[in-house]
């Protein structure tokens, strides 16, 4: 808990204190000034590691920060930096990403914000903040219900994609349509609003390789490689039924005219036993049920050696077609 020991400031303390819960654990100095604390009720604070400096003049409350699950770290830094750098920041390309719950990006390693200014905004470069200066219309700038301030998903996606690699951006793509972030009959009119930014003739192939049928970044990963071989799936999270309609299977990949089925297998949900133990009962039930059907399984490591990927596929459906 926050010390009382501040006698004299407890009100305006716990005006700050309340002023911080509202900002995910964050406040400004000018805040704290506002609330009725001195100079000095902040150097004490400070002195006592109840409040630590996190940005120049902006400060966490240990209380409200420390200890957080994972997902809030992010959060916290963007605050931070919003704070740090006045209304006008908001959160953009990665970070953007992350918080919106895109997948596709390696994890954030915790050092860095990735923030937006308005073009003719001139900033001081702050440690932990990648600025980025570009025109962004109103209109596509979120607020969520804490006060973060970051890019709409649909722009977030038209300043990655610029960025990022084409099989990180079909992962993007892919993850939001499958969350329903964006809408397939956007895509078009986004990477039009790209036309004339550096990097916009590389990435807009890659727009309309967008599935939101794609539950992971590795199934993702491993349709790109079927594709680019020459062996792309015929559908993806294709359903099998029993001869009584009743839901047998529904698969991350079908080759229908090689009766073959393709399963991602990341790790996560399926490394657990009880997982393993319905995956079998389902691979059992399917070929059961489907005369002729085999099964192919990938993983991370496979995508190392995308050869074997395509080899696997062509020697279980009989060579390539």
């Amino acid at each position: 808990m926050v010390s009382s020991a501040l006698h004299r400031s407890h009100a305006p303390l716990s005006l700050a204190l309340g002023v911080a819960a509202r900002q995910h654990g964050l406040l400004t100095w000018a805040q704290a000034r506002s609330c009725g604390l001195t100079r000095g009720d902040v150097r004490r604070l400070v002195r006592r590691q109840e409040w630590r400096r996190r940005l120049p003049r902006v400060y966490a409350v240990r209380a409200l920060t420390d200890g957080g699950d994972e997902a809030e770290r992010p959060r916290q830094a963007v605050m931070a930096a919003q704070l740090a750098l006045g209304p006008a920041a908001f959160a953009g390309t990665h970070t953007a990403a992350r918080l919106w719950g895109l997948q596709g990006l390696r994890p954030w390693d915790g050092q860095e914000v990735h923030m937006v200014v308005p073009a003719p905004a001139a900033q001081r470069q702050i440690t932990g903040i990648r600025l980025h200066t570009w025109d962004t219309a109103p209109e596509e700038v979120a607020r969520t219900g804490s006060g973060l301030r970051l890019t709409t998903p649909g722009r977030t996606l038209r300043d990655l994609l610029l960025d990022v690699d084409r099989a990180t951006a079909v992962c993007l793509l892919d993850s939001a349509l499958h969350q329903r972030l964006v809408r397939a009959e956007d895509l078009a009119a986004l990477e039009a609003a790209n036309r004339g930014r550096r990097g916009c003739r590389r990435s807009r192939p890659w727009w309309s390789l967008a599935d939101g049928r794609a539950q992971s970044p590795l199934e993702t990963r491993v349709r790109l490689v079927c594709v680019d071989g020459g062996l792309p799936p015929s559908d993806l999270q294709h359903p099998f039924h029993d001869e009584r309609g009743n839901l047998l299977a529904r698969v991350d990949f079908w080759w229908a005219d090689r009766r073959l089925v393709g399963e991602a297998d990341g790790l996560g949900p399926h490394s657990l036993p009880e997982a393993l133990a319905r995956d079998r009962v389902r691979q059992n039930a399917l070929q059961a049920h489907v005369p002729g059907v085999r099964i192919v399984r990938f993983t991370w490591e496979d995508l190392k050696r995308p050869g074997y990927i395509l080899a696997t596929v062509a020697g279980a459906g009989g060579g390539v077609r």
